[in-house]
């Protein structure tokens, strides 16, 4: 299919004023590759999320994005909507004595802070998700030895129909870097955590890991944070830096000197680029060590 260059007969004619025709979605991403959306749009509350949901065809293919920084979206970018959720389902705020309610649309690192003021957790290992909350519950996302899910209380969903509904934490199956869901084509708009009181917490400690992760990560390249998940009792760093791959390049996708986790974007990479050279660690990775790595990062899109 090509690139929409006009308003498709399928969007939804309330929305058409404020929807972007063919935008690069290179613009929406951190590793700041991916070819063009035919349309993108982002609605201005959850409610009108929902009228937009509902008024959209039900065979016009959907991606929700926040910001971006899970996600290799390929040269020939998205043939359909994408819906950008950064701005949207912003809520955060404190529920009781230890309980948080944070939209999807809240980066994590906010959402770490705000836990330190309110003196529960623990919670300063969101501090380390280079994206947002919506983005750390669907992929069970944690840095430092903390996770997302095992303080999820409740989460509110969103599907394709525009429909909203709340779902117990107990609904869904979580383990390391992954989420089984209840349902297909839902996205998650808020989550209830249930965290514990920590009189004495302090900026501190938030600081001192920011600070390690600043010493340890290429932070400020153009990357997705981590590539790949870590195999069991081992490090997909370690992985790839014995294979002799630090610093391999493909175009303009590079191997990080800093973390062999990261695949930087110097520049001039394309999609192309950095899908070859995730494939070709994987390959180095299996036949060196004999080990499969997973990606972390979610790759959509069409080629060239």
């Amino acid at each position: 299919m090509t690139v929409q260059s006009h308003i498709p007969e399928w969007m939804p004619a309330p929305f058409v004023e404020r929807a972007l025709l063919a935008e690069p979605l290179a613009k929406h991403t951190s590793w700041h590759v991916g070819g063009p959306a035919d349309v993108f749009f982002t609605p201005h509350s959850s409610e009108e999320l929902s009228a937009f949901l509902a008024a959209l065809p039900s065979d016009v293919p959907v991606l929700m994005v926040g910001l971006g920084s899970n996600l290799l979206v390929r040269d020939g970018g998205w043939r359909g909507v994408v819906i950008s959720l950064h701005g949207v389902a912003t809520q955060l705020e404190r529920h009781g004595e230890t309980g948080v309610i944070a939209g999807a649309g809240v980066p994590c690192a906010r959402l770490a802070k705000a836990c330190v003021r309110w003196q529960v957790g623990p919670a300063e290992f969101f501090a380390g998700i280079p994206g947002t909350v919506g983005g750390a519950l669907a992929m069970n996302a944690g840095a430092w030895g903390g996770e997302t899910w095992p303080w999820v209380q409740s989460v509110e969903v969103i599907n394709r129909a525009g429909e909203r509904r709340e779902r117990l934490a107990s609904d869904y199956h979580f383990a390391y870097r992954h989420l089984t869901v209840p349902a297909a084509s839902e996205w998650f708009l808020r989550a209830q955590f249930a965290f514990e009181s920590r009189p004495g917490a302090t900026m501190n400690t938030v600081t001192q890991l920011l600070a390690q992760r600043r010493e340890s990560q290429p932070i400020g390249e153009w990357s997705c944070g981590s590539t790949f998940i870590n195999p069991p009792g081992d490090h997909a760093a370690r992985l790839i830096e014995s294979a002799g791959l630090k610093g391999h390049r493909i175009g303009g996708a590079v191997v990080s000197q800093k973390h062999a986790n990261f695949l930087i974007n110097e520049g001039s990479a394309t999609a192309l680029d950095i899908e070859q050279l995730i494939g070709y660690v994987q390959e180095t990775v299996a036949r060196v060590h004999g080990v499969t790595l997973t990606t972390e990062v979610r790759i959509v899109g069409e080629t060239v």
